[in-house]
């Protein structure tokens, strides 16, 4: 059973990523074009352009977002995304209240761990960073093979 599963690692991996980024993308539209309900606190509306923290998190939210659902550059986008949710949960919920249940830090506290976790696995299946790896490594063996001078006798 174990081997079953770890072979199906990489699949559930690239499927949570997806859904991760697609959650987080979601935020970030609803806050920048008022889709899906709008920005929170705002009653359906937009976070204004350029005010901090609120605007700069909602692109992080759907640059980055687009990036990990796509499996592009997915460690660094992760890595941005999870900073940003780390400073959303201590610098706006936290001093509410300890816990997150108490602070309405949930959402953040979710996406800082699973970003994090992200920067470490990587994108698994179905990501792009995969497939342009995968090319990248065999232009690699096709140029190194034309270097290579044939040996005379």
């Amino acid at each position: 059973m174990t081997g079953r599963l770890n072979s199906a690692q990489p699949y559930a991996l690239g499927l949570f990523r997806i859904v991760v980024g697609l959650l987080f993308l979601c935020h970030g539209a609803a806050s920048l074009f008022g889709v899906l309900g709008g920005a929170a606190g705002t009653g359906g509306g937009t976070v204004e352009a350029g005010t901090w923290p609120n605007w700069y998190a909602a692109v992080i939210q759907l640059v980055g977002g687009g990036l990990v659902l796509l499996g592009l550059g997915t460690r660094a986008a992760a890595l941005i995304a999870s900073g940003s949710m780390a400073y959303a949960y201590f610098k706006m919920h936290q001093p509410g209240a300890l816990w997150p249940m108490e602070n309405g830090g949930e959402a953040s506290a979710m996406f800082c761990w699973a970003f994090l976790l992200l920067v470490f696995t990587g994108s698994g299946a179905f990501g792009l960073d995969r497939l342009l790896a995968r090319r990248t490594a065999g232009a690699d063996r096709d140029r190194a093979a034309e270097r290579q001078t044939p040996v005379s006798v």
